[in-house]
């Protein structure tokens, strides 16, 4: 599997000059993980919404495995990109976590025991197998982002695209959740304001500024640029 992105260009507003997102252009690999690092307003969940095609580019291509994405292909492309919103409860609205795992399976015409197989697998990789029957609205700030997140993996994906998971996290959510994120073989674009997490789980780093990339690289060595993180207010 490799996603590619080349000179994406997006505007929000005809009439603004600016633009949200200026010629970026990166690909990820199979299995890699990487942190998308920026200040508020870099671009970071309009690259990620584009990825998805909720958001429409003014140019530039996005492709998973050297098939270019368009709104004809839209379908095929979210088979195999699953993103998690920042806020969880964007994506949780079924009366009950199994229902709601089992909704992207069923739009797609798998058989019942299949979705139940998957279901239950993925929920048992979680480690919220029990939390199956609970009305998700009754489920913890955690809870509820382990099951938008088992939400994605039961459509097997090859990359995840997140936005902020450690957000609005306790101290333990937060660590189970790094722990569980390095235990799955998907690649990973995961925008956040959490260095830790992009020095402790992520490889490489791709730094936005205005839009654009401004690095990308060993992660590591981007976060020990001081002058830099700060130029780009971080």
């Amino acid at each position: 599997m490799k996603l590619e992105v080349v000179n994406l260009n997006v505007k929000y507003d005809a009439e603004d000059a600016r633009r949200a997102l200026r010629g970026v252009t990166f690909s990820l690999s199979d299995g890699e993980r990487v942190a998308l690092l920026g200040a508020n307003g870099a671009g970071k969940s309009t690259l990620l919404l584009t990825l998805v095609g909720v958001v429409h580019p003014e140019s530039g291509e996005v492709a998973i495995d050297n098939a270019i994405t368009t709104k004809d292909t839209l379908r095929h492309l979210r088979s195999k990109v699953g993103m998690a919103f920042q806020n969880p409860d964007d994506q949780l609205f079924m009366p009950s976590l199994y229902e709601d795992v089992a909704f992207g399976p069923r739009n797609y015409g798998v058989s019942e025991p299949e979705i139940a197989d998957r279901a239950n697998a993925v929920l048992t990789q979680l480690g919220i197998s029990h939390l199956r029957e609970r009305m998700t609205h009754r489920l913890s700030g955690g809870e509820k982002r382990l099951a938008a997140l088992a939400g994605i993996l039961v459509m097997e994906p090859s990359v995840l695209l997140m936005d902020e998971p450690t957000s609005f996290l306790d101290g333990r959510s937060r660590r189970r959740l790094i722990e569980i994120l390095r235990g799955l073989p998907q690649a990973m674009l995961i925008a956040t304001h959490d260095i830790a997490l992009a020095s402790e789980l992520c490889g490489r780093t791709i730094l936005l500024q205005e839009g654009q990339v401004r690095a990308d690289g060993d992660t590591k060595t981007i976060l020990a640029d001081a002058a830099l993180l700060d130029e780009c207010g971080l």
